[in-house]
């Protein structure tokens, strides 16, 4: 009796789900991805976007991936292979060559004919007969020729030729399938079986190489005069040589508007202040005019612009300028907007407050307010008008105490129109917001490195910065002081801690600043029992000497020179710590993706005592080998040391010199 025929089984689901449970390759893991492709990664003009994904599928057959990239608005996607490396991990890179939002993703499939010419040449090696193998292989490449077309289809064909040309020729067909030449026309146009794209189109959103690496120094428009007198944009312009001449990129000016008179503040913060007291430059707001205008005794926009194009064009200099979003009392937006503005019950404005500090001389805007869409759109166009007078990087004061998705929204605004503008966050708060800053737009942020002393929780901050997917979106900016922050191993390390500082903060970040000339002069003055700056510079107009004995100004020099000659040094990407023998001593690399340019840091964090240890490198994942002898340049003292193996001495008087900036020479 015969058997009736298996009954047929339909599917109940739509096409394209069928087509996922036929598909065998998985992706996933992908990175850049930042919440699940919600909001763009970030790159720079100059290095390439680095693209790393889990590709693995059922069984043991040779698979394949591929990167595919286009620039946001474009039609057509550029494919690129992508490199198999351990644990089912791929990756691949593209360059970016404009400004802007870039869009990848990733495909895998299975390869049919890899995986055939891997098990021939098994079988070969075996000494098997591989007679029918070449047919099958044939088979392959016959249909691959159907898909080809020129050339490519004309070599194809031969190709398969040979491999059906029988045992007379077996050698010749063995040596033909297993070439590079047919691999890579298999490759071009070989069966893609099993395949899957990654469900999601992400975004890289590329800037300026600037935003990638600087060297960022503050100072006050107002304290560039000799005679202590307030300063002008003339007098910055005279003291460009002198930034310059430290090897400084970016020149950040505070607030350099019209400063309000009611409440002002005096000296260190005063509720008094005297006729001649500048007040503070984020009291926002006078009678002359508010975020659009400049404060009557720098100068005019014509001298602005003169500023700008003169730190540019002679120097190579980016200026930028703060961005505060608030205002004093006597700022115009108080009577012609009162509504951006929250009362109290008494009918009052509320001042800004970070209890028990009270600021009467600053009102914060009411971000809630009914008229947010016209408060947001004048906030936008104070950023676009300073664009457009040719700033193009913005450090901002407080973003944190703003609405993330008014961030989201102006900085997208401006960058429409500016694509190369930059913004910096001043924002000293919690992990997570700094982070969501730096997710909705911010080039770059401030970190917590100002308080990050010891040796472990320096390598532990850092390993997250740069090794977790935080590095994905989130740019560091280091600062071992500012005009609000003077800590207490500042305030107590003398000369050998400003000097390591630097060195930290320029060698383990990309971007670093300083604020001057406080710092290359040593100043460690504080209000007693708060890590503050004494006669604060914020409430007054300070003279200066730029000439006094003991600056660190060459040092500074030397350091930001060595930055500028060693691209290891220009980006976040590749930090490795080492370990040592000593706690006192904190050991690194950097070194560019191809290895060419590796840089050793070593840096003595006791500003007293001499400390001395053994450094284990890493060698195998600096691709050096520990049989042979290298060379370390000490690029501060110009000294040259032999070394061979993992295991090197060091020894380090902090009053001498207290770090070792090594270009280890292969």
């Amino acid at each position: 009796m015969r058997s009736a025929p298996p009954a047929q089984v339909e599917l109940k689901l739509p096409g394209a789900e069928v087509e996922q449970l036929r598909a065998r390759v998985v992706i996933e893991g992908v990175a850049p991805e930042v919440e699940g492709g919600r909001f763009p990664g970030k790159g720079s003009l100059g290095e390439s976007v680095r693209v790393e994904a889990d590709v693995f599928a059922d069984g043991h057959e040779e698979l394949r991936a591929s990167l595919h990239w286009r620039r946001a608005g474009e039609l057509d996607w550029t494919e690129v292979a992508m490199r198999s490396l351990p644990n089912d991990r791929w990756r691949a890179g593209f360059k970016p060559e404009q400004l802007g939002c870039y869009e990848f993703t990733v495909e895998g499939w299975v390869d049919p004919f890899a995986t055939w010419a891997r098990d021939l040449a098994k079988r070969v090696d075996a000494g098997q007969d591989v007679s029918q193998d070449l047919l099958i292989g044939a088979d392959l490449v016959d249909a691959a020729a159907a898909r080809a077309g020129g050339v490519d289809q004309k070599d194809l064909k031969a190709a398969a030729r040979s491999l059906r040309a029988g045992p007379r020729s077996r050698k010749a067909a063995i040596a033909k399938a297993l070439g590079p030449a047919l691999a890579t026309l298999m490759t071009r146009h070989g069966e893609r079986v099993g395949g899957a794209r990654y469900s999601r189109v992400l975004r890289v959103l590329i800037d300026p190489a600037r935003a990638r690496h600087g060297a960022w120094y503050e100072m006050f428009p107002r304290s560039t005069r000799a005679d202590g007198k307030h300063g002008t944009f003339k007098d910055v312009e005279a003291r460009l040589p002198y930034v310059a001449g430290m090897g400084f990129d970016v020149l950040y000016l505070p607030p350099i508007h019209p400063i309000g008179r009611t409440y002002r503040k005096g000296r260190d913060n005063s509720l008094e202040a005297a006729p001649d007291d500048p007040g503070s430059p984020w009291a926002i707001g006078s009678a002359e005019g508010g975020h659009k205008a400049i404060h009557p005794q720098l100068g005019t926009l014509a001298d602005f612009r003169h500023l700008l194009a003169t730190a540019r064009d002679r120097f190579g200099m980016d200026v930028a300028i703060d961005i505060a979003f608030q205002t004093s009392p006597d700022h115009p937006y108080v009577k012609e907007h009162p509504e951006w503005f929250r009362k109290r019950p008494d009918g009052s404005i509320q001042y800004a407050e970070n209890p028990p500090k009270k600021y009467q001389d600053i009102y914060p805007f009411d971000f809630g307010t009914e008229a947010w869409p016209a408060l947001w759109a004048e906030l936008c166009d104070v950023v676009v008008y300073w664009a457009r007078q040719g700033v193009r990087i913005f450090r901002v004061d407080n973003p944190h105490t703003k609405p993330f998705g008014f961030w989201e929204w102006l900085i997208s605004e401006v960058k429409r129109e500016f694509p190369d503008a930059i913004f910096l966050a001043e924002a000293f708060t919690r992990p997570k917001i700094m982070y969501r800053l730096a997710k909705v737009g911010f080039s770059q942020s401030y970190t917590y490195f100002t308080w990050r002393t010891g040796k472990r929780e320096l390598m532990e901050y850092f390993t997250e910065l740069t090794t977790s997917p935080v590095r994905d979106f989130f740019r560091p900016n280091l600062w071992p002081n500012t005009p609000d922050i003077l800590t207490e191993q500042m305030q107590r390390g003398g000369r050998p801690m400003f000097m390591s500082r630097l060195v930290l903060a320029a060698t383990l970040g990309a971007n670093y600043g300083i604020y001057g000339p406080a710092y290359e002069l040593l100043v460690n003055q504080a209000t007693p029992g708060r890590e503050e700056y004494g006669a604060n510079e914020k409430y007054e107009i300070k003279r200066w000497d730029l000439e006094r004995p003991g600056t660190l100004r060459d040092f500074i020099a030397h350091v930001n020179r060595i930055r500028i000659e060693n691209p290891a040094l220009q980006s976040d990407r590749g930090l490795l710590f080492h370990p040592t023998d000593n706690e006192q001593l904190l050991c690194y690399s950097k070194s560019t993706e191809d290895g060419a340019n590796l840089v050793l840091v070593v840096v003595n964090l006791d500003p007293i005592w001499t400390q001395s240890g053994f450094v284990d490198l890493r060698l195998d994942e600096l691709e050096m080998e520990s049989s042979q002898p290298f060379a370390v340049d000490d690029l501060v003292s110009g000294s040259r040391y032999s070394w061979q193996g993992s295991r090197n001495y060091v020894e380090l008087n902090p009053h001498v010199m207290p770090a070792h900036i090594f270009k280890v020479v292969r």
